[in-house]
């Protein structure tokens, strides 16, 4: 890619992957064909897909005009195992737990890998359907569950969760009483799966806040249902405007979850309207410096933390950035370092003191936002940058490179050299 290009015109969000994965889960329990739309086209979802599969369903994205739809059907024998073939790719893998132990009453799940960002346990997980009452042991690398009929009972999480939240959630939706949770994650992407949980018959309630209620049902039935746009993708392609020196408006990007990053952008100078059914960012002439601390949701969120990095690189003063959700979330770190960057490193802090210009160099992703950092910073930089191991950048954003060339970048994905 070649930088110092402003980037103009429309753009469209696709659908979120961190509401996709769970969703995708959720079609074991109910029988017949579940269809969700509006999937985004990524590697994660892909691998869901193929983890289904593997358990007996049958599970395949359309084509065509459908190319956003996915079916998912349930007859026949499942095979309630999720292999480490596929479990270590990704970790959302492991959100078909929670759903096969409520539905067959047994679940063999490969612990979890596919991330480079810290440890990431999930111990919670294990902890909530304890007390619904599935007996789990480890053996193998692998969790194994079993439980005759779960039961309702009280779930207190000793940290925020999101994917233990949601894990937990679909097991309960199925256990005999009720499921009180405590201390749950309030992401949008934990309300969109409690919308398609009640569209398919279950009694979830409270989702979006700390504490979720859920009246366990016999059965469930399947769903035709859109996934709502992506939160993050809807922010980078914000940050990429405005690290540009652009104008660009983001169809579908909804306000109400993006928050804390519209407050960010717009105390670095951006001009931020809600515009036709989306979100525009017009850059300034100059940007500023921001703080910026990572929390759970409604906070700063984690997954944007690298962009307004890459952004703060080039703002005008010093900028403080303390990461409190996970370790090593700093990665990208020393790739925009070769760009110019000047990023001092304390800790759980990074001081970025914003710098005139950055230089095009060869940079290597080293996770999922990193990639998403890299190709911002590369948008601003004088001269060519090139972006190696952008599978990283498959995992979580449908065709970035095509949405930017459609706003005016000059970037293109090529082989990458032996």
């Amino acid at each position: 890619m070649k930088g110092g290009t402003a980037l103009h015109g429309e753009v469209e969000v696709s659908g979120a992957k961190n509401a996709a994965l769970p969703i995708l889960a959720s079609a074991l329990l109910a029988d017949g064909t579940t269809t969700f739309r509006n999937v985004p086209d990524l590697a994660d979802v892909a691998t869901m897909l193929e983890v289904l599969r593997t358990m007996g369903c049958e599970a395949a994205r359309l084509t065509g005009k459908k190319a956003d739809t996915c079916e998912i059907s349930i007859a026949g024998n499942i095979t309630p195992e999720a292999p480490y073939d596929l479990v270590k790719t990704m970790r959302a893998s492991v959100l078909v737990l929670g759903p096969l132990v409520a539905r067959f009453g047994r679940a063999r799940v490969s612990m979890p890998g596919g991330c480079a960002i810290g440890a990431r346990p999930i111990d919670q997980h294990l902890k909530g359907l304890k007390a619904l009452g599935a007996d789990i042991h480890l053996t193998e690398g692998y969790v194994e569950a079993r439980a005759k009929q779960l039961k309702g009972g009280m779930v207190n999480f000793d940290v925020i969760t999101v994917t233990g939240t949601e894990n937990v959630m679909m097991a309960a939706v199925l256990a005999k009483g009720r499921t009180v949770m405590e201390n749950c994650a309030r992401e949008p992407e934990v309300e969109e799966l409690a919308r398609v949980l009640n569209k398919m018959g279950a009694k979830v309630e409270g989702a979006g806040t700390s504490v979720i209620t859920i009246e366990g049902v016999e059965s469930l039935n399947p769903v035709d249902h859109a996934i709502l746009p992506d939160r993050i993708e809807a922010g980078t392609l914000l940050v990429a405007a405005a690290i540009s020196g652009g104008n660009v408006l983001v169809k579908h990007a909804r306000p109400e979850h993006l928050d804390a990053v519209i407050d960010k952008l717009r105390e670095a100078g951006c001009t931020i309207t809600a515009e036709g059914g989306g979100l525009r960012c017009k850059a300034p002439r100059s940007l500023k410096s921001v703080n910026i601390t990572t929390t759970e949701h409604p906070g700063f969120p984690t997954d944007m933390q690298a962009q307004l990095m890459a952004l703060m690189t080039v703002s005008h003063g010093t900028s403080v950035i303390s990461e409190n959700i996970f370790e090593n979330r700093f990665m990208h770190v020393p790739e925009l370092h070769r760009l110019g960057a000047d990023i001092t490193i304390q800790g759980h802090t990074a001081v970025v003191k914003g710098v005139k210009a950055l230089s095009g160099a060869p940079v290597m992703a080293t996770d999922l936002r990193a990639s998403a950092s890299l190709i911002l910073a590369g948008l601003r930089a004088d001269g060519q940058t090139e972006v190696s191991r952008v599978y990283h950048l498959d995992r979580g954003y449908e065709r970035l490179e095509r949405k930017l060339r459609g706003l005016g970048a000059d970037i293109r994905r090529v082989k990458e050299r032996a």
